[in-house]
């Protein structure tokens, strides 16, 4: 066997080793058939909402028992593809081992992270919102250069990405957006982007091109189902109408369609325009609300309050989670796991699985590499 090809054998041996560990093998095998039992049973569906947490709980856990089992049999045709080629001295089906077997590898590295999701909200879909720091054209051009490589990474994932809100910045770019991301684990995967992103660049708008630095906030919340109930006391919010803006047809802007729901106690604002009436904007900001509220729980239950007092400050100097450095050299770096890349495009188009693997695995005490390919 060629030693790259024992080498990412081995490599995948070691994350489905690991993944069998974190599953709990025996376990998780057991638990699916009562699972499986429980869903067959008639009677369950006499509980609509019971019935929706052990379907949704049978799926997580058939979904990585199964991936599990696909990678051992594909690792096994590799290996088995590969030394046949080796054997015959062909090298573009050796070729093709090797793609498949490289493959396997980024998909069993990408199960191993998605095995450390495990908190409460971690599987639902989740709510992000971009807000424009100071400085006018320059950050809201990169408000809107977030929110693009945002719906890209989503896209790219098999996410649905869909506009809840957003207000366009006077030249260009945005001075805020809501986006809907609705797919599996979609808020264990992008809770670690919230904070302050700061870009340093020659600005396209200055006749002078001197090199300036913007800065972006991103928001994460998860968005709650019927099984997580969280009160609102309705005296608590205000509520306020008015014409939404941007695309949207002819109906969006000559209404007061648009609605910003603020939580007095928190001074949690949300805002939603996406819906064609009032009615669906007041009832989707409300679940946008519920979520944002949500947040705040769950950070205060993870002792991280101050992390998110110190994001929701000033959108500036002391507060950026990661730069992004387009001048004078390319670099794009995490400042809380030191994981940095000089591809600067590649992440700008949404490549940035390693920096959300690094930060996911840092909060449960695991290492990543600081360096990406």
């Amino acid at each position: 066997m060629r030693p790259d090809v024992e080498a990412m054998k081995a490599d995948i041996e070691q994350s489905v080793a690991l993944l069998r560990r974190r599953l709990d093998w025996d376990v998780a095998n057991r638990k699916l058939d009562e699972l499986n039992a429980r869903v067959e049973d008639p009677t369950l569906w006499d509980k609509p909402d019971e019935a929706q947490a052990v379907s949704r709980e049978r799926s997580r856990l058939e979904a990585q028992i199964n991936a599990v089992k696909s990678m051992e049999r594909e690792l096994e045709d590799g290996i088995m593809l590969a030394d046949m080629a080796d054997e015959e001295g062909d090298e573009a089906t050796l070729e093709e081992a090797r793609a498949q077997l490289k493959a396997i590898k980024d998909r069993a590295a990408r199960a191993e992270l998605e095995a450390l999701l495990s908190g409460e909200a971690d599987g639902n879909d989740a709510y992000l919102e971009v807000n424009s720091g100071a400085g006018g054209t320059e950050s809201n051009d990169w408000a809107g250069m977030l929110l693009r490589m945002y719906s890209r990474w989503a896209k790219a994932h098999g996410y649905e990405v869909q506009i809840e809100a957003e207000e366009s910045g006077e030249q260009a770019g945005i001075k805020s957006a809501t986006i809907l991301v609705s797919g599996p684990n979609a808020y264990g995967w992008l809770k670690s982007e919230s904070g302050v992103h700061r870009l340093v660049r020659i600005s396209p708008y200055d006749a002078a091109a001197k090199r300036h630095t913007s800065f972006a906030s991103i928001g994460v919340s998860p968005v709650v189902d019927d099984t997580i109930v969280i009160d609102i006391n309705p005296a608590d919010v205000r509520t306020d109408t008015y014409r939404a803006s941007g695309s949207g047809g002819q109906h969006i802007n000559k209404t007061d369609s648009a609605v910003r729901l603020t939580h007095i106690p928190t001074n949690t604002v949300v805002a939603c325009q996406a819906g064609r009436s009032q009615h669906q904007n007041r009832e989707q900001a409300w679940k946008m609300l519920r979520a944002r509220l949500y947040e705040l729980e769950l950070q205060t239950r993870e002792a991280a309050a101050q992390a998110l007092a110190d994001a929701k400050t000033d959108i500036g100097w002391g507060h950026q989670i990661r730069s992004y450095v387009l001048q004078p050299y390319q670099m794009v770096k995490d400042l809380r796991t030191e994981v940095e890349t000089s591809d600067t495009q590649g992440v700008l188009d949404g490549d940035l699985d390693p920096f959300m693997g690094a930060a996911l695995a840092q909060r449960v005490g695991e290492t990543r590499g600081s360096t990406v390919e």
